[in-house]
């Protein structure tokens, strides 16, 4: 059955005037640095959030109309997909909604070709959506939507014409009512064709659930949750899984939740999300015999990292549930800097120092990857923004998907968040010896510290009353001043 979703000329005018007020009329201040708001669209703001958090968006994907020369945003909701073209990002405007299993925490998508799939694991009843998006602007048409294929995916990944499902729900029926992970052709992209369940060539016993995962050319980086990470490789001719190496036993093992490839495929960046505030891990995957660990580190001491994205060999932005999108340079993979953030999430995290009841709540994820360099950033509670990134790439570089191996170092001064509460995060990549200071506005050193190399503090800045404060770092001759503000 196919149906045309199009909203009426009286709805675009409502949702472009929404969008306007939204941007450039919202009063609210959103901490940053090296990262710009360009527009901030909240169409979902009429219907009932979901759970004593409001909890309205969920993840995001990006498409890019080549014949039309349009970007969009593709925005999971509590009841639906919305389409919104950013084309014009200080603009945006909505211009086609899929409804859905309404009160829906979860929301997925994907593309190929003009076909975007969208899953949802939410409860009984859910449905699997396949949308025709040629006809963008101005419409689009739901040419699938059902639960014979599944009814309800955790996650999906779409790799050349292959489409992965994570978290495989079936409707009721005779046993297995469940799988860790699908495979299916898109040869016809309007008609799925199941090639494979993993559990048909890994035993339950190795693992039963795939929560999220990455592939690159036919191969699998799986999280498997409590279980880890396993490497599968889907082999096309002979229609099997085999595995070809896991990291399970590493430091502050968690729920293993979701990764990234770097270009060059040497290097992976997962995310645990249980338990709350786990570090982000960045491996060397070189020999799938034998990960090795770079570097696990936290971006701040309570934050739960959600989703990482790795732009080339050069970049990571990370979606930290209470302090909002961050960005790492990780062309140095020994000596990773933080690049850039924004925070998504003013209601609570760093920038209050209050994380009380809100381990999950904030920025769900991402999409860093349209021709024109713009960022999608879904937040649950607070709508989809649109953010230029260009600072944290560093100024030289304007369109960050064509960077390569350059190995660029950030000598940007970061701290995070600003305005501060209880504890200040101080970045500053250099390998000369230097020295930190923060001076209130009288120039009175209330703070002084003494470092070799790299600058990566956390400070206890609790003590200091509410107020504007200079921090300065001293290297050789070279003297690089920050204001902050001290809001308890």
């Amino acid at each position: 059955m196919f149906i045309n979703i199009k909203l009426s000329s009286m709805k675009k005018y409502c949702f472009l005037f929404f969008t306007l007020i939204s941007f450039k009329f919202f009063s609210q201040t959103y901490s940053s640095q090296n990262i710009n708001l360009l527009a901030l669209i909240n169409p979902n703001n009429g219907s009932v959030g979901v759970g004593g958090d409001n909890r309205r968006y969920s993840g995001c994907w990006g498409w890019y109309q080549q014949s039309k020369n349009k970007e969009y945003a593709i925005v999971g909701t509590s009841n639906g997909t919305y389409f919104i073209d950013v084309t014009i990002p200080s603009t945006p405007s909505v211009c086609a909604f899929v409804p859905g299993k309404p009160n829906c925490t979860w929301r997925e998508m994907k593309t190929y070709q003009n076909f975007c799939y969208i899953v949802s694991d939410d409860s009984s009843p859910n449905t699997f959506q396949i949308v025709d998006m040629s006809l963008l602007p101005s419409t689009v048409t739901v040419v699938y939507n059902g639960n014979t294929y599944f009814e309800r995916g955790h996650t999906i990944w779409i790799d050349q014409n292959k489409m992965y499902i994570g978290g495989v729900t079936y409707v009721s029926g005779p046993p297995p009512a469940t799988s860790p992970m699908n495979i299916y052709s898109l040869a016809n992209p309007s008609v799925p064709v199941l090639l494979r369940q993993v559990s048909q060539d890994v035993p339950n016993t190795v693992f039963n659930y795939v929560h999220d995962m990455y592939v690159r050319n036919d191969t699998v980086y799986a999280s498997t949750g409590w279980n880890g990470l396993y490497v599968l490789k889907y082999n096309n001719s002979t229609n099997t899984f085999s595995v070809l190496g896991s990291y399970t036993n590493y430091p502050a093992h968690g729920y293993n939740h979701s990764s990234f490839l770097t270009k060059n495929g040497k290097y992976l960046m997962f995310c645990d999300e249980v338990p709350a505030a786990s570090p982000i891990s960045f491996v060397d995957v070189q020999n799938l015999n034998n990960i090795q660990p770079i570097v696990s580190f936290k971006p701040t001491q309570q934050t739960t990292p959600h989703n990482p994205y790795l732009i080339g060999n050069n970049f990571a932005l990370v979606s930290c549930y209470q302090d909002g999108l961050i960005i790492y340079d990780i062309s140095q993979p020994n000596n990773l800097s933080l690049a850039g953030y924004f925070d998504t999430y003013p209601q609570g995290g760093s920038n209050t120092g209050n994380y009380s009841d809100s381990d999950y709540r904030g920025n769900w994820g991402a999409y860093p990857y349209l021709p024109s360099g713009i960022v999608i950033a879904n937040d649950m509670q607070n709508g989809t923004f649109i953010l230029n990134a260009n600072a944290a790439y560093t100024t030289t570089i304007k369109n960050p998907l064509a960077i390569q191996q350059n190995n660029l170092q950030s000598k940007n001064l970061i701290l995070f968040p600003n305005p501060a509460s209880n504890r200040l995060s101080v970045n500053y990549s250099t390998n000369e010896p230097n020295t930190l200071q923060i001076k209130n506005m009288l120039g009175q050193i209330i703070i002084e510290k003494k470092i070799i190399g790299l600058v990566n503090e956390n400070l206890d800045v609790s003590f200091l009353p509410n107020g504007s404060y200079f921090l300065t770092i001293i290297e050789k001759n070279q003297i690089k001043n920050k204001n902050f503000i001290i809001n308890h």
